[in-house]
Formats: C-alpha cells, structure tokens, sequence
C-alpha cells in the first residue's frame, strides 16, 4: 500500500491535518478543472462555493448537478491509500463538494469544525481536499488551527450573520483564541487531508486568481450515518439534505451492519 509514512500518520494525528507526498498528475487536474467549469455552468443559480454533493451526476437533493468524473475520482486508489493510512481499511465515501471562489467575489470560510454539521456517529471523517487550481494566502487558501482536534470535541458555536460567508456557523471567538491558526498553501494536484474535530476556515478572495478546490468526504465503515439526525434545511448556508444522502463502501466492510447503501442510488 502506497499510503501515508509513518511521520505523515504522526503529523495528521497530532495536527489534525497532513500534506502527504502524494499528489495528481497535470493531465488528471486538467481534465478535474474542465469538470468543475462544466459544473459551474450547469448550476447558474448556486454560487460556486455551494456546489455540494459535486460527485453525483443527477439533480441531486440539494438541487446541485453533479458529475460523474468527481465520483471517479474519489474512488481514485491513490487517494484512498491515503484515506486507510489515518481511518483504517473500511472506508464510506458520504460526500463531495466542490469550493471555488471566483476571483475577486471569492467568499469567506468562517472558523467551524465540520462534525457541527453532520450526522454521523461516532463522529468520524477524514477530509481530503485537493487543489483544483493553486491554493495560496492570496486567493484565500484553507486555514487551520493546529491540534484542535486533539480534545476530540465540538465546540460552541454561534451564529454568524456577516455577509459574503459559506457558511452561518463560527466557533466562539473563546476556542478560536486558544489556537495559532496556519494556512495550508497547495499547488494544483496536491491535497491535504483533516480531521472532523479540526477547526478550519479560509479567507475571502480578493485577488485576480480563482481558487477552486474538491472536498471529499470519507467515514469509517464503524460510522453510522444517521440520516434522520438533522432535518433538511438551509441552516447552515445553503441548502443540506441528508435523508436521501447516497454512500458508497469503497473499501472494506460495514462494520456497523446498518448503513444503507441503498438510499439515493435510484
């Protein structure tokens, strides 16, 4: 198995988050950025840092069309090398989403851990997010705070009713201050991969360079996700529905015996 060394395994587990060795080739980012610009102008309605659920090719519950090739491409080996470097060999991909922010109306990313928002339990899930386009401070790169994950708890958060976010929720400006927030600057292809419990966010971007970029979202097979656990709604932003949220077992077995692989496939 071509996954994590053991220094990236010991940075990503006292971190919260890794930059592994492993990165896509030119030929596959072109082709991901071809897929993201399709994406962008089948979807005319939905600002681009909204694109959820990107890897499924239908009108989804989120009223988002995907496409196929993102699917694709978080079945994609390599990543998933890495993926069972940090969950182990059971691997439920649950979602997608693609983040671009246009150049010069990109918005921001307030500080938030992604488990405020997801039904699955235990709480568990490794993101991978891969740079579409170059990821840097100037565009508004991802941010992190380094070993927020460690307590392996969610923190407050409130609401957030400034213009121009992703997303309504921020951790309480108390937990934020007790953390040295660092970016994560990627060329296109490369990816870093975080932690559920890791608050992260990222800055508006007011440069002249799109930044585009792919979270994919895998759990354990020893996760439920538990679709009835938060009701569809637009709390969070923008439009989330989970009761009809497909999953995909790329790797291993159900552990749990109850996830339905069934739901959204139709």
């Amino acid at each position: 198995m071509a996954g994590l060394s053991q220094l990236e395994i010991e940075r990503y587990q006292q971190q919260g988050y890794v930059i592994p060795e492993f990165s896509l080739g030119t030929e596959v980012v072109s082709k991901l950025r071809d897929t993201v610009d399709r994406m962008i102008s089948n979807n005319p309605d939905i600002r681009p840092e909204h694109l959820v659920n990107a890897h499924i090719s239908k009108a989804n519950a989120e009223g988002v069309q995907g496409a196929d090739e993102i699917l694709e491409l978080a079945r994609h080996p390599g990543i998933l090398d890495q993926v069972e470097s940090v969950l182990g060999p059971d691997i439920v991909l649950w979602g997608c989403q693609v983040f671009c922010k246009p150049a010069g109306d990109g918005m921001e990313v307030p500080w938030h851990q992604d488990g405020h928002y997801w039904p699955i339990r235990p709480l568990a899930t490794c993101t991978v997010w891969l740079a579409i386009d170059d990821s840097v401070i100037e565009n508004g790169c991802l941010r992190v705070m380094p070993g927020s994950h460690q307590q392996q708890t969610l923190f407050d958060h409130h609401h957030d009713d400034r213009q121009h976010l992703t997303l309504s929720q921020a951790v309480d400006q108390k937990q934020q201050q007790e953390f040295e927030a660092a970016d994560i600057e990627l060329s296109a292809g490369q990816m870093s991969l975080h932690d559920v419990y890791l608050i992260h966010g990222s800055n508006r971007n007011t440069s002249t360079r799109r930044r585009a970029g792919l979270a994919i979202r895998y759990m354990p097979g020893s996760s439920l996700f538990q679709r009835d656990l938060i009701e569809p709604s637009d709390a969070s932003g923008f439009k989330v529905d989970f009761s009809q949220r497909p999953l995909w077992l790329l790797r291993g077995e159900d552990k749990t015996g109850s996830n339905d692989f069934t739901v959204g496939h139709g």
